[in-house]
């Protein structure tokens, strides 16, 4: 388990006093647990795992996928509980007051900008991605467009009906 405690942690880019700070832990707590010199409690298993999102058969055999999947309910919960500890001139708490007050009109608009920002400014520089990536990026893309057509479809009426 001790090799996985590295790997996670420097997949999140932390140094190991950072990834301690995060879960309630010393750095050298942290370099006892990588060396494999210390073994976790179950405590600080469920301290990574919900920390960070880590799947705890993955944490502990190696087996699965590094992180659990999240529900866009969780995702938002833990965005709005993050959010309420901003200071109210803080650039996300005003974005977030200023979707809240979009008309329907405003958000359409708003959803057209962003499938075309996607589109066309988000895109890794070529080699930059291994070829699963590369994929998923592709596959992500092919979603967008396909969405941003049924919704034009949608809203202009020439949406098929099923015979």
């Amino acid at each position: 388990m001790n090799e996985r405690f590295k790997e996670l942690r420097k997949f999140l880019k932390l140094s190991q006093e950072e990834f301690g700070k995060r879960i309630g832990i010393t750095k050298a707590s942290v370099s006892r647990l990588e060396s494999g010199e210390n073994n976790p409690s179950d405590q600080t298993v469920m301290l990574i795992c919900n920390g960070f999102n880590v799947d705890e058969t993955w944490l502990r055999t190696g087996e699965g996928e590094m992180f659990r999947e999240r529900s866009m309910e969780d995702v938002l919960t833990d965005f709005m509980k993050d959010l309420s500890f901003e200071g109210d001139e803080s650039f996300k708490k005003r974005f977030v007051q200023a979707i809240a007050q979009m008309s329907d009109e405003g958000w359409k608009n708003f959803e057209k900008w962003l499938n075309e920002f996607l589109l066309n400014y988000q895109k890794p520089a070529a080699g930059d991605l291994d070829p699963d990536q590369e994929a998923e990026a592709y596959r992500q893309e092919l979603i967008i467009q396909k969405r941003a057509g049924e919704r034009s479809k949608a809203s202009d009426g020439t949406e098929e009906k099923d015979a």
